[in-house]
């Protein structure tokens, strides 16, 4: 096998890993907590079927790898909870380590493509970038709801900390974000979201 496959499978190998990342999220039905990868997976359906709201026109392929991508470096670093600020404190560092790791693996070119690409999506200001985190806070706000909002109540989340994160949302979609709103304040009702 020559050096360049090699360094793919390898890659391929390592990025199974992703399916032992368990995320704060439940599936919806009142399921076990969801993994990086059906997380990931996930967002890149939504973001092919909803590509219609985008704000901007996007590129949906690169969109739709954003998502696949966006979390394989929770490998190393591990998940961070959307609402856990001193986890969050840290998450740049960790995941610039992890990064750096992981995507090591590939050959040059591809390890240089994807970074860009990681980088792009963190940043969040491409059209693309910003419809991919749109779909990143949207998928787990979605399943929280066909919950009935237990995420956020077990661990005591305000309306104001999921109104914050949902900001993104609005950047790549605002129909989706009139969506989002509508859910945030069901959840408010419902007592499932501090006021």
């Amino acid at each position: 096998m020559d050096e360049r496959l090699r360094k793919q499978l390898d890659f391929a190998l390592e990025i199974d890993k992703e399916k032992n990342i368990f995320r704060q999220t439940h599936l919806s039905g009142h399921g076990r907590n969801e993994n990086d990868a059906e997380h990931a997976w996930h967002m890149a359906i939504m973001a092919y079927l909803l590509r219609e709201y985008a704000n901007e026109e996007v590129d949906i392929m690169k969109v739709m790898l954003m998502c696949l991508i966006h979390d394989i470096v929770e490998i190393e670093a591990g998940d961070t909870y959307a609402y856990d600020e001193e986890a969050k404190a840290t998450q740049k560092l960790r995941e610039e380590a992890a990064k750096e790791k992981i995507y090591s693996l590939l050959p040059e070119d591809q390890k240089r493509e994807l970074i860009a690409l990681f980088d792009e999506f963190e940043e969040n200001e491409t059209p693309e970038a910003k419809f991919a985190r749109a779909m990143d806070n949207l998928q787990p706000l979605i399943l929280n709801n066909s919950n009935g909002g237990g995420d956020w109540k077990e661990h005591g989340v305000s309306a104001e900390q999921v109104y914050k994160r949902q900001g993104n949302t609005k950047k790549g979609s605002e129909k989706l974000y009139e969506i989002t709103d509508q859910i945030i304040k069901e959840n408010i009702a419902k007592g499932s979201l501090q006021p």
